[in-house]
């Protein structure tokens, strides 16, 4: 059953590496309108949204590039800071959640033999 899987590993890792820069690669955000970019409509809530999902990714490229920051200084006021502050607030409360129980010291797990 896991023979044929097991043979094309390295096919289907290096399809799932290739498809996980290609998604980075696509989160990056435009430069604003501070850096001279050609739109000049303020950010709103759906880009402040996008934004603070992205943010993780957006900080690191920006730790290496002056042209990179997390957050985009033309827009709108409070509805982009609202939108910011749920998609950051998304993302770190998703990335936490994701390591799973931790069993309490001295507790034995479900389905263990004591």
């Amino acid at each position: 059953m896991f023979g044929r899987w097991w043979s094309r590993r390295p096919v289907l890792l290096g399809t799932l590496a290739v498809g996980v820069v290609l998604a980075v690669a696509a989160c990056a955000a435009g430069p604003g309108l501070a850096e001279g970019g050609v739109d000049t409509a303020a950010a709103g809530f759906w880009q402040g949204l996008w934004h603070g999902l992205i943010s993780p990714i957006t900080f690191l490229v920006g730790l290496f590039s002056d042209s990179v920051s997390i957050y985009e200084v033309h827009n709108t006021g409070n509805w982009y800071d609202a939108g910011f502050m749920i998609g950051v607030s998304t993302v770190f409360t998703s990335l936490g959640r994701g390591g799973g129980k931790v069993p309490r010291r001295g507790s034995v797990p479900k389905g263990a033999v004591s």
